[in-house]
């Protein structure tokens, strides 16, 4: 267990120490929830606009993934696992890139790629076999929320890994849920 803490605490100090001004305005604004509220409101308009009853479900059913993912990463494991975030652990936090500040204590798991990560796999999931390049912008936002906790010094590469499995898990099991509603009841399928 020691060798995997280390080499994740490695492998963030390497990804940390690339940056630029550019970059720590970008990347700050990636990982900043309120700037992609347009986003999520535009997407709850088009399920809505386009599935009618059916689109109110699909809104409920990813709400539901969404908050199952944040309360596992923040409610249970972060508690639970207390690992300190790179910029509060005392053996690497004078080399850490700290761009915007530091956070909560706890990283371990990121609450960010949970749960972006279980609204790209949930959307994903919904998404028709020819909408492949609505899913390749899915996963690269994802990807790109994650990464900027890395950049901005608050997360270890271990800490998305495990948040974006929860996040996908959330999302499956959002999808599984309103697949079994959708079907039982046809209030639904207008």
């Amino acid at each position: 267990m020691d060798e995997l803490i280390s080499l994740d605490q490695s492998l963030f100090l390497e990804l940390n120490s690339h940056h630029s001004p550019f970059w720590d305005t970008v990347m700050t604004l990636i990982s900043n929830k309120y700037v992609w509220f347009p986003f999520y409101a535009l997407l709850i308009g088009l399920f809505i606009y386009f599935y009618k009853r059916k689109g109110y479900l699909m809104v409920l059913s990813l709400a539901a993934s969404v908050g199952l993912a944040d309360f596992v990463s923040s409610g249970i494991l972060k508690p639970f696992f207390a690992r300190l975030r790179p910029c509060h652990d005392q053996l690497i936090n004078a080399s850490v890139n700290a761009v915007d500040g530091c956070g909560g204590l706890y990283g371990f798991v990121s609450s960010h790629a949970a749960n972006a990560f279980a609204v790209a796999v949930f959307v994903l999931l919904l998404l028709p076999r020819n909408q492949w390049i609505f899913k390749v912008l899915l996963l690269i936002w994802a990807m790109a929320i994650s990464y900027s906790r890395i950049y901005l010094g608050v997360h270890y590469p271990g800490d998305i890994t495990f948040g974006a499995a929860i996040g996908v898990g959330a999302a499956y099991l959002g999808m599984y849920f309103y697949q079994k509603i959708s079907q039982k009841y046809t209030f639904w399928q207008r």
